[in-house]
């Protein structure tokens, strides 16, 4: 992979920036994302946030690389502190850290008079917790993605100004996959069943379906059945 050639999943990622945006890409490591948009006239204007030094360093290689010197700048800062008001950033992307890292990075940089046009967040795991801070923080859900990168299932999300209220499903699974559920995301879920499944049938060898851990597993799968049913409507 590099700035001509993203993986899938970034690629994806990529596809929900606005064109003409002001990107921040929190977390660039090698600064691909921003740079292939820049390469493709797709936005204007873009800083690469890294919080160590090291890969701030593949981000300014990357730089000279492809002679972005003017249009994409490196910032060594903690999450949305590489942000300046002189920026005029109006789309922040966030990809490929954990959901609670996630939402504290926003909550870290969100103040309540400003919101940004677009987020577009793409978190590996705790994705529920990530709508959640989206709703109680001034932001909605106006598209969602499930890729399937290298045997991955990757979901990405995407917000804008608004308010709304989710109920517990939408949280776990999303509105936008509970309505229109691609392939990836039906397949992401029923290999997660098909796991749980796999999880209880060795509880109930070892005779232990009393136990809290089996209870709980047999809750998460009823949510995820349930889900896929209310999806397949």
């Amino acid at each position: 992979m590099d700035a001509w050639h993203l993986s899938k999943r970034l690629a994806a990622v990529a596809n929900f920036v606005p064109d003409g945006a002001r990107l921040a890409d929190i977390g660039s490591d090698h600064a691909y994302l921003p740079a292939n948009l820049l390469l493709n006239n797709q936005i204007s204007f873009a800083i690469a946030g890294e919080v160590a030094s090291a890969p701030l360093d593949n981000v300014k290689s990357e730089i000279q690389r492809h002679r972005l010197n003017d249009r994409l700048i490196p910032r060594l800062a903690d999450g949305l502190a590489a942000v300046e008001t002189d920026d005029l950033i109006d789309t922040v992307v966030i990809a490929g850290m954990g959901g609670r890292l996630i939402c504290q990075i926003l909550t870290d940089g969100h103040l309540e008079t400003h919101r940004y046009h677009r987020l577009v967040l793409q978190p590996n795991i705790d994705i529920d917790l990530v709508r959640l801070w989206l709703s109680e923080n001034g932001y909605q859900l106006v598209d969602e993605s499930v890729i399937v990168d290298e045997g991955h299932y990757y979901e990405i999300l995407v917000a804008e100004p608004g308010n709304i209220t989710y109920s517990a499903r939408e949280l776990q699974f999303g509105p936008y996959h509970l309505t229109e559920p691609s392939q990836a995301w039906q397949e992401k879920w029923q290999r997660e069943a098909a796991r749980i499944k796999s999880i209880m049938k060795n509880i109930e060898a070892a005779d232990k379906t009393q136990t809290e851990a089996y209870q709980s597993y047999k809750q998460e799968l009823q949510m995820i059945m349930e889900a896929l049913v209310y999806a397949s409507r």
